[in-house]
């Protein structure tokens, strides 16, 4: 359940904002102002385009770092991925039940978190939603049917983090219920992100940009400033944007209704279903999350996005560190006290 990041936000080198994937010869390396090279390097994993972007004065220590990290991303989605026949989380989908499976390590941590992120957002983030997902076609088979009443309404009973038995010993997960299915999109490129930005500092770089999807991780500063990032306007072309923010060592993930939609008669019918109704949730454009770590933004960037901002905002006020920029479907933008006086609006979003 999430947008493409580039689509969401961008990240502002001078006065212009860059586009959704930048296309980038690779490899790509430009002398900055103080010396050091800007390494850039690009890599699809997880469904969508990763980028990363270095500050440094060893350029080969970079690129190494960052060929590491991007086969870091291709070995989660091998276990993480629901579209990948033997990962973890379609073996724990066959499963479901009939018997608990073990998993790896980094599959029972993202399931423990993401549990424990739907009972703190009231199960508006539910990694159950994959029992959804053949009612709505939003991917690569998208048209503009809209599930029947009834159809929703049988699947509804298969959605339920509850129902999800993880035993921390014995390393296994299992779906209580034949039918249920787990899926973990909404969490497990956040994931990534922070096992990517740990092997990068792990390897001695301290200015970098991280950005998978609707995730994005700013280490250190873009040159001699903190890291620039844009808030797209909902209702214009990718690289316009209403607000911006200086970031520096923390992540921003943004979900919204215009990447994955279609309109009929009029209705905006978009991908980010809310786990209780089955249907495309209500009352918000767009939500951007900045939090210490991108699994938190990931996750809480979906939640928010359905609870709403009255709730949403809630939410994210008692999570330490996370704010949270919100256009709801009136066009209002509510920001949370953390980004009051760090977030700057340029002009109100188009309506």
């Amino acid at each position: 359940m999430r947008c493409v990041a580039w689509a969401a936000f961008v990240v502002l080198l001078g006065a212009a904002g860059c586009k959704k994937e930048p296309q980038a010869p690779e490899p790509a390396a430009a002398a900055s102002e103080d010396g050091r090279e800007i390494v850039f390097r690009s890599h699809r994993a997880m469904g969508t385009q990763i980028t990363v972007t270095a500050y440094t004065d060893e350029p080969e220590r970079a690129v190494k770092a960052m060929e590491a990290a991007f086969a870091e991303f291709n070995r989660l989605e091998t276990i993480l991925s629901v579209w990948r026949p033997n990962s973890d989380v379609s073996r724990i989908n066959k499963a479901a039940g009939k018997e608990a499976v073990k998993v790896s390590d980094e599959t029972f941590e993202v399931v423990q978190r993401g549990l424990d992120l739907a009972e703190k957002t009231d199960g508006k983030f539910d990694i159950t939603f994959g029992a959804l997902a053949g009612l709505w076609k939003f991917d690569h088979d998208q048209d503009d049917r809209i599930p029947p009443d009834d159809a929703i309404q049988e699947r509804l009973p298969l959605v339920g983090y509850e129902r999800v038995l993880v035993d921390e010993d014995a390393r296994t997960v299992k779906l209580a219920d034949e039918g249920m299915r787990m899926h973990l999109g909404g969490i497990g490129k956040g994931y990534a992100v922070d096992r990517a930005v740990r092997m990068l500092r792990a390897a001695g770089l301290e200015d970098f940009m991280v950005q998978a999807g609707g995730d994005m991780y700013c280490a250190g500063k873009k040159g001699d400033r903190p890291w620039r990032v844009g808030v797209r306007d909902p209702r214009k072309e990718r690289s316009e944007f209403f607000a911006f923010a200086e970031v520096t060592n923390q992540t921003f993930s943004t979900s919204g209704d215009y990447e994955r939609f279609f309109m009929k008669d009029g209705k905006r019918y978009h991908h980010i279903l809310d786990p209780d109704l089955g249907r495309p949730a209500r009352g918000t454009r767009s939500v951007t999350v900045m939090a210490d770590d991108a699994i938190t933004a990931d996750v809480l960037s979906t939640a928010v996005f359905i609870l709403g901002a009255e709730r949403g905002l809630a939410v994210v006020e008692s999570t330490p560190g996370a704010g949270a920029v919100i256009v709801d479907e009136d066009n209002e933008v509510h920001v949370s006290k953390r980004l009051e006086g760090r977030l700057k609006v340029i002009r109100p979003p188009t309506p």
